[in-house]
């Protein structure tokens, strides 16, 4: 899925990967305790005040694997295309995130000063306290 979010009001921080299979590059080999763990390149890591551009997650480029933090209160509007189905294969996911350095990998070298640009990912259940609430859009078709 393509994901369109617009930060409304009030400034928020995003941090957003790619899986590291998505660049065509083979998931390694990780050796730790913790379960299905998979690396992945930072793409943003930057906080945003309103009034900004809309942000454009693609599938496999360009950060869809995302953490929204407020800085101060805020609101997003986040327009997923097609939307979460789980009949249909669009899962949403959650993920634990962990620095680069924090587990020995065999067949990946990420060289000190990439270190930043990496972090590892962990599958989670979803937070007990997020809350979601999703709309059908009925408005004009956007395209004709």
């Amino acid at each position: 899925m393509t994901v369109f979010s617009k930060l409304l009001f009030g400034t928020m921080h995003i941090k957003s990967y790619d899986l590291l299979a998505c660049e065509g590059k083979q998931q390694p080999e990780v050796k730790n305790q913790l379960p299905k763990v998979r690396l992945a390149k930072v793409k943003t890591n930057s906080d945003l005040t309103a009034p900004c551009n809309t942000s454009i997650l693609y599938p496999e480029d360009g950060g869809n694997m995302h953490c929204f933090t407020a800085v101060t209160a805020c609101a997003v509007l986040d327009v997923l295309g097609p939307p979460y189905n789980d009949d249909e294969g669009r899962h949403c996911q959650y993920y634990f995130d962990f620095p680069s350095s924090q587990f020995s990998v065999d067949g990946v070298v990420v060289p000190n000063e990439e270190k930043e640009g990496y972090g590892w990912l962990q599958e989670r259940d979803r937070p007990v306290d997020l809350v979601v609430r999703g709309e059908l859009y009925r408005g004009p078709p956007f395209f004709k």
